[in-house]
């Protein structure tokens, strides 16, 4: 091998430098600060002494600013005796790379041109080596500029991880280890490597990233101030990550922040668009299923409207084929080009993507908003409605959501709470009740000490906060607030407007469920009345003032009025919103109910069984929606003889509803009271009498006197005294009944 080693072309940094002379057999070596890598270095080192004698290409590709050209140039420094020729190319376009090999082929003096270059190149069976600086641009063909043949090396340093495809060995150059971050950070700051000196270091090193730590190290050399910096950096990060050094270790053109930008600049829109966004989650474990998820979303009763989620639909749009269904290709298509520049992560074995957590952080403060945090807050919540929490979690996917608004505008600021209202309507729709509640009664509490409580975002959180009571039990407190709420809106928005109409609309439901089904039957007549007159027979708001009425109807014994309106709305969102979405579930499951009502048992069973096997797999096991459909189909089992599957299902639903929800909710007490109506069927009147007296005492207390699930239950607390011998107290509840006119 050849010691005399020749130097040819000039040495470049991570990303492109303003144009300079050619700098000929002549290449700085690695910063005199460098430090640590040693892992990666032994591995190039293995490599390329393995591989002697044959092409051995090498890459090194990660985030810009992560010290690639560094561990190269490193690495070529103590390593000088191996090689026999050592070209330096700046990769960053075609012109470049173009006059990089003609430079070779003129100091060699085998021609003017780069393919005179890669001849030579690949007549000289040699241990030569190429560095390929700079290989950014996902757009050159990379391929033409490797010599075609089997010997010689290759070192590569790019932002693109897709270039792995050229190496038969790479290394993704991240994070430093702690120990030689603190290091750097001290060399660069001239400051003692101390322990004390160290600890302070080790609490300032920016997420290991070697530029900014640089970066730092450099503020802190001119100004003195290590103990300050962090304090300083708390405030000002944008300005200090933005700033050029004076007094620089090597020749890198640009700042962390500026080096970043011009990756951002070269992304299209829509990849533009989908890094900012997943700023405003955490920034790692982000999903495709949570978009596809979102693209999904059906529309309900109790949805936003379309032009309050017409950001995230356009958004999402741009991911769907031309039928409108989800299109994993375009999705990918995306991904790959943010990858290209390493501003996101792609990690295989999880299939979830990350963001550096500088990045992540610049993405959110160093680029305009432009809405993307609410948008991202919405697409969350489009993506949650109707999963289980055994899919994705709330807690999980909107880690990091509300971080951007708390940090930079304040816990109290009308947009944070804007974005906290919308959590709460994401725990509505994970059936997470308790969470909501308490998220709920704090947003209503800053919004009317912020905004006044006839604010218009104020009222919309207070009939939120409503209508989780209503889904808790706690009815009272739910006339209360909806009542407010209505007062409001029809003096400042009038009888006919919207939001006083789905105001009305969730007052009926309250009255519903506390039995005063007259009031109820009165609110959604006239709702139902106006909506018709002003939106079509199959839009989302008629569909649910249909499906209110149905549910009164039932409570007031209309069966027959309850079935033509239910089959109605079934069919309307079985066309619109699919077979498997919770409104059109709810449905099915009071159509059931209707059936059963009507002594149609098959029927009712059928229905029965496909809800409760849709809700298992869509929502999960234990929302409180699946729990509801298994009690139904339980009391349908009941009515069939069933008796031993019945009571298997409903000590099951009694159980977890009663973990979830409390063993005072209506649901929770409804369901001990169709137990206690299954087991006087078993003859087991003891059991029946311990299951149907609480019910019956926490029933009075929450119910009116004449609500159909108190009468129930008192009628089989009738039944079980009366076959226990105890003929007063049945006696007493059997007066009570016909003063009820039962």
């Amino acid at each position: 091998m050849n010691n005399d080693t020749s130097l040819i072309s000039f040495c470049l940094s991570d990303v492109p430098v303003p144009q300079a002379p050619l700098n000929i057999n002549n290449c700085l070596p690695a910063t005199r600060i460098f430090h640590g890598r040693q892992a990666i270095l032994q591995q190039m080192q293995q490599y390329f002494n393995q591989n002697t004698g044959k092409q051995a290409i090498f890459l090194l590709h990660g985030l810009g600013g992560a010290g690639k050209t560094q561990i190269a140039l490193k690495f070529i420094g103590e390593s000088v005796s191996i090689f026999t020729d050592i070209f330096l190319i700046d990769t960053s376009t075609v012109t470049t790379i173009e006059t990089g090999f003609k430079n070779i082929a003129t100091s060699k003096g085998v021609g003017d041109s780069s393919q005179d270059a890669l001849q030579w190149l690949n007549g000289k069976s040699d241990e030569w080596l190429l560095f390929l600086d700079n290989a950014d641009d996902p757009k050159i063909d990379l391929n033409k500029y490797f010599p075609q043949c089997n010997h010689g090396n290759i070192i590569i340093t790019s932002r693109n991880p897709g270039l792995c495809v050229y190496a038969g060995s790479h290394s993704a150059v991240s994070d430093m280890e702690e120990s030689d971050a603190v290091n750097l950070l001290l060399r660069s700051a001239a400051q003692d490597i101390t322990y004390p000196n160290k600890a302070i270091a080790a609490e300032i090193v920016l997420c290991y990233l070697p530029l900014a730590i640089v970066q730092a190290g450099a503020f802190i050399s001119k100004s003195g101030r290590l103990n300050s910096y962090l304090a300083l950096y708390a405030t000002n990060k944008t300005r200090l990550l933005s700033q050029k050094p004076a007094q620089s270790h090597d020749n890198y053109a640009w700042t962390v922040y500026t080096t970043w930008q011009i990756s951002f600049d070269q992304l299209s829109q829509q990849a533009k668009t989908f890094l900012q966004l997943c700023s405003f989650l955490h920034y790692q474990g982000i999903s495709e299923d949570m978009f596809k998820n979102a693209a999904g979303y059906k529309f309900g009763p109790s949805s936003p409207s379309k032009e309050e989620l017409q950001m995230p639909l356009d958004v999402l749009s741009q991911f769907s084929d031309s039928s409108g269904n989800w299109d994993p290709l375009c999705f990918m298509d995306v991904t790959s080009e943010i990858r290209a520049y390493s501003l996101i992560t792609f990690h295989s074995e999880q299939n979830l993507f990350s963001v550096h957590p500088l990045v992540h952080d610049w993405t959110r403060s160093g680029v305009s908003d432009g809405g993307y945090h609410h948008c991202m807050v919405k697409i969350a919540g489009m993506s949650l409605a109707g999963l289980s929490d055994t899919d994705l979690t709330a807690k999980q996917l909107l880690q990091g959501v509300l971080e951007h608004r708390k940090n930079t505008l304040g816990d109290d600021h009308p947009e944070t709470l804007k974005a906290m209202h919308w959590v709460v309507w994401i725990y509505e729709n994970l059936g997470k009740l308790q969470e909501a509640e308490e998220l709920g009664r704090l947003v209503v509490k800053k919004q009317r000490d912020v905004l006044g409580e006839h604010h218009p975002d104020t009222l919309d959180s207070t009939g939120n906060l409503a209508f989780v009571f209503t889904q808790l039990g706690r009815l009272r407190e739910a006339e209360e607030l909806n009542i407010a709420v209505l007062k409001t809106r029809r003096h400042i928005l009038g009888e006919n407007h919207p939001e006083t109409l789905v105001t009305m609309s969730n007052l009926a439901v309250t009255y519903s469920e506390l039995g005063r089904l007259q009031e109820a039957e009165a609110l959604n007549l006239e709702v139902l009345e106006k909506r018709r007159k002003t939106l079509a027979h199959n839009h989302p708001d008629t569909l649910f003032s249909m499906a209110n009425l149905a549910v009164t109807y039932l409570g007031l014994g209309r069966f027959r009025e309850a079935e033509v309106l239910q089959v109605a709305v079934l069919q309307q969102r079985k066309s619109s919103l699919g077979e498997n979405h919770p409104e059109t579930m709810r449905t099915m499951n009071n159509l059931a109910v209707t059936y059963y009502k009507l002594g149609r048992l098959q029927e009712a069973e059928d229905l029965g069984s496909v809800v409760l096997e849709k809700r298992s797999s869509i929502l999960g096991a234990n929302h409180p929606d699946t729990l509801y459909a298994m009690m139904k189909l339980a009391m349908i089992y009941n009515k069939l003889g069933r008796l031993q599957m019945a009571e298997t299902m409903l000590v099951e639903a009694l159980n977890k509803q009663t973990n979830l929800l409390g063993n005072s909710h209506p649901d929770t007490l409804q369901t001990q009271s169709n137990l206690g109506a299954t087991l006087n069927k078993l003859e087991r009147w003891q059991e029946a009498e311990d299951v149907l007296l609480p019910a019956l005492e926490k029933q009075k207390n929450i119910l009116s006197a004449n609500h159909p699930h108190l009468i129930v239950t008192m009628q089989n607390m009738a039944d079980t005294y009366t076959k226990l011998g105890k003929l007063e107290e049945a006696e007493d509840l059997n007066e009570a009944l016909k003063r009820l006119e039962v």
